[in-house]
């Protein structure tokens, strides 16, 4: 079964272990909004973190879609986080995989999870240069749904700076590929707490090198990804008088406000108007 693109935007992610911070997660406004059963939860809490897991996704009061990052597949730990979500009563939209190698990693979530009612959003999370060798076909894998970038591990694994001119290729190979197969790419946090305007300047570095949007781990960075990532009222109204006029001249290269808007323009403000389309409420389009 393939699987269609899943959502960008602002993602947060919330320790599975510490059910207090779940009411944030859920009225932060994120795009999308995750509890983690990996990297943050201490490995002797990992059994409670599943437990405690099962009420992040029980009717809880939140436009975001919702999800959870289990464990590598590869890991004991992965399989037993695989098996306790098929106990949850509510299942998650997003499932996050870290670690992921191949296209198998994909395979074997999907192997896992499936149901005839069921088939969870599949994203994997990019850390290693192995995986940045592999992305050609991870991107491709039958039920994948987006891909994220983790500088942390990654830069641990090539031994390099977690500032952005050492890790720029990977990105930009993240990137490249996530175009090439129709699929978001979510960039990494920003691990500076109190640098709002370090975060500022990454995510639109981010997004012009063509990231969809942003993760993070703390609220405070929400606004101000979703500032950088949230076309403006001028984007948008821009990208509907170049899609109007095309349309109107049948396709032919078309002039809108004194610039040429060829193919490749129209093509890039459909899409930015698609974005906007699948991350707005329906309540608020109507």
């Amino acid at each position: 079964m393939t699987q269609t693109p899943g959502p960008a935007g602002t993602w947060i992610i919330t320790p599975g272990h510490m059910c207090a911070r779940f009411p944030a997660a859920h009225g932060c406004g994120a795009d999308v909004a995750l509890v983690d059963l990996e990297d943050s939860v201490p490995a002797t809490a990992k059994p409670e973190a599943r437990q405690m897991a099962r009420a992040f996704f029980t009717n809880p009061p939140t436009r975001s879609a919702l999800g959870v990052r289990i464990s590598s597949p590869t890991t004991r730990d992965g399989i037993r986080d695989l098996a306790a979500l098929h106990g949850y009563p509510a299942k998650p939209q997003i499932v996050l995989i870290p670690k992921v190698e191949s296209a198998r990693d994909i395979e074997v979530v999907a192997g896992a999870l499936d149901t005839l009612g069921y088939a969870p959003l599949l994203y994997a999370l990019v850390e290693t240069p192995r995986a940045l060798e592999e992305l050609p076909l991870v991107v491709r894998a039958d039920r994948i749904a987006g891909v994220l970038f983790g500088t942390a591990d990654y830069a641990t694994a090539a031994g390099c700076g977690r500032a952005w001119e050492p890790l720029l290729h990977a990105r930009a190979a993240l990137v490249t590929s996530a175009a090439a197969a129709g699929i978001p790419a979510i960039d990494s946090p920003f691990f500076d707490l109190d640098d709002l305007d370090g975060l500022r300047h990454e995510a639109e570095k981010a997004k012009a090198l063509g990231f969809t949007g942003k993760s993070c781990v703390h609220p405070a960075h929400l606004p101000v990804i979703d500032e950088v990532f949230r076309p403006s009222e001028e984007e948008i109204a821009a990208a509907r008088a170049i899609v109007s006029a095309a349309e109107n001249a049948g396709g032919s290269i078309v002039r809108v406000d004194g610039r040429m808007a060829g193919p490749p323009m129209v093509a890039a403000a459909r899409a930015l108007l698609a974005r906007e389309e699948a991350r707005t409420p329906s309540e608020v389009r109507a």
